[in-house]
């Protein structure tokens, strides 16, 4: 099973520290956080790994090289551009590509998510599945009834976006994106369907495809999960790490 994780950032919210470091090679509880998404990776059945870099690439490289994860890695090089979250994705299609879903993992997210359980929750009809919960945030996607994927809000702006007119974001369920998501390689034909730039956002793509497929999310009944892609979160990662990652 393949996972790609998202490294690339130029993790500006984690200045001054990603002045001189990428952000995936802040360490939480002792270890990079690329280090913990991989060994995690590893732990839940993937055996192959793709890693995007652009922001202090060489430093990512040098910390990968010659390091056993338990998994096979491979770098998707991001360096001449950074193509943000969806052209990441289509970029990384001769490493991703094949006939089984995949996972995309932001590489600053520590959760305690059980990836095998999330695996089989996910419909085998979704172009994607989306981890989401009910954590406090101000932007959130939003569903229908069968959790299908029907749009995005802005709740402290009022704003929102979907496929849909008229769509009421009163009448979804407002769920929030942990940054996890499983993918159907039929992804890349969609990109190429929509003549996707190389240069994307995935949420973009998202909050368009859900009018044409069908992309779901999944809830957890529990979820501890902390973005540590900011310097406030990153205290509360060092606390709660030990028990996350046990």
């Amino acid at each position: 099973m393949k996972a790609m994780v998202f490294a690339a950032g130029l993790g500006t919210r984690l200045r001054p520290i990603t002045d001189s470091l990428p952000k995936a090679l802040v360490r939480v509880g002792g270890e990079p956080l690329l280090c913990h998404v991989l060994k995690k990776l590893a732990a839940s059945g993937y055996d192959e790994a793709v890693v995007n870099v652009h922001h202090f690439a060489d430093k990512i490289r040098e910390y990968l090289d010659g390091k056993d994860f338990g998994l096979k890695v491979s770098i998707s090089d991001e360096t001449d551009l950074l193509r943000e979250t969806g052209g990441a994705l289509k970029h990384a299609e001769p490493l991703l590509g094949g006939d089984g879903p995949f996972l995309v993992h932001n590489v600053d997210i520590v959760s305690d998510l059980d990836l095998g359980w999330f695996r089989k929750q996910c419909p085998p009809d979704a172009l994607a599945t989306l981890l989401v919960s009910s954590r406090e945030t101000k932007r959130y996607f939003l569903f229908d009834k069968q959790m299908r994927l029907v749009g995005w809000t802005n709740v402290e702006t009022g704003e929102v976006r979907s496929p849909f007119p008229g769509l009421r974001a009163e009448d979804c369920t407002k769920l929030a994106f942990s940054g996890i998501h499983n993918i159907s390689p039929a992804v890349f034909d969609a990109f190429r369907q929509y003549g996707c730039p190389e240069r994307f956002p995935i949420v973009d793509f998202y909050l368009r495809a859900c009018k044409d497929y069908p992309i779901y999310g999944v809830a957890p009944e529990r979820l501890t999960l902390v973005d540590v892609g900011k310097i406030e979160t990153l205290q509360q990662a060092e606390k709660i790490c030990k028990t996350l990652l046990a």
